[in-house]
């Protein structure tokens, strides 16, 4: 009894104890879904069983027109939030953060605000914004300027204006806030300096903001890279189902669910997962070493 007691209050197990509980989550949610989904993607899954197929589905896949045309709008969705998202949110935050702006958390609230919108919400609104009937908000606009309606989801330029917007609509608050916090860290002593100095805004914007906001702007990437390739729900909500026409909103984790929940094909679906998988981890491994925040070998001393 006394040993029993000794161990539950021994300062060597204790966090061990605290940290059981994240332990055992991230074995059951993250890491068996993981090597339960690699696993698969070698079987054809059905509900008679399982069957090891080896590298069919990954020999599949590359010759699926379908799955290229999901993974280019993935990446092209990715490269343009990025460069919607990083540097539109942190102009914000050095705006709100400024000494002439009022009311600051005013402006946080209201700039965070659609970040609480459900994505189910905002997408059946923006889809009927951007509807093709003379009533939407779109086209009412565009007929004050004189201009005939369009069909706005229906061609890739302006139905993907409207995914962006929708992007910038939501998340331009979050990752402003991130931003904010990035700019609380600075030392004002430094700013203070520049200005003794003679340094004017824009110096100091480009010479100590950008490279202290630095650890800020990585975590921003790397975020934005796993959301855009992983988006979604967005689309699906868009076009009120996973067809868009022309698969101009098919994106790689639409098609996962087109195969493994539409057609039942888990084993694929499984194989496409792994790829998107792949391609995010490389993706932000790249700009991880380009950043300069993963760095091959020893330090000099």
């Amino acid at each position: 009894m006394n040993k029993a007691k000794k161990l539950l209050y021994s300062q060597k197990i204790a966090p061990y104890v605290f940290a059981l509980p994240f332990i055992l989550s991230l074995i059951v949610f993250w890491a068996y879904p993981l090597i339960s989904g690699i696993v698969m993607s070698f079987q054809d899954v059905s509900f008679g069983g399982k069957a090891f197929v080896g590298t069919a589905h990954y020999e599949k896949l590359m010759q699926d027109k379908f799955f290229r045309t999901a993974v280019f709008n993935s990446v092209e969705y990715m490269v343009l939030t990025l460069l919607l998202m990083v540097p539109i949110p942190m102009v914000l935050a050095v705006l709100i953060e400024s000494r002439l702006t009022k009311a600051k958390g005013v402006w946080k609230v209201i700039m965070y605000i659609p970040a609480l919108t459900s994505v189910v919400i905002s997408g059946m609104l923006f889809r009927l914004m951007f509807s093709e009937g003379d009533s939407s908000q779109m086209n009412q606009l565009l007929q004050l300027f004189g201009r005939s309606s369009i069909p706005w989801l229906k061609a890739k330029g302006t139905a993907w204006c409207a995914l962006l917007l929708l992007c910038v609509w939501r998340w331009t608050g979050v990752n402003m806030l991130y931003y904010v916090s990035g700019l609380k860290s600075i030392d004002n002593s430094i700013y203070e300096s520049a200005d003794i100095d003679g340094a004017n805004g824009m110096q100091k914007f480009w010479y100590l903001t950008l490279p202290l906001l630095k650890p800020t702007t990585v975590y921003v990437v790397t975020i934005s890279v796993f959301a855009g390739l992983s988006m979604f729900l967005e689309s699906f909500m868009l076009w009120n189902g996973n067809s868009s026409p022309k698969n101009i909103g098919l994106t790689i984790v639409g098609y996962l669910y087109k195969r493994g929940i539409e057609k039942n094909d888990m084993g694929y679906a499984c194989a496409v997962g792994v790829v998107l998988m792949v391609i995010a981890l490389v993706i932000n491994f790249i700009q991880l070493f380009a950043t300069g925040t993963f760095k091959i070998g020893k330090k000099e001393d």
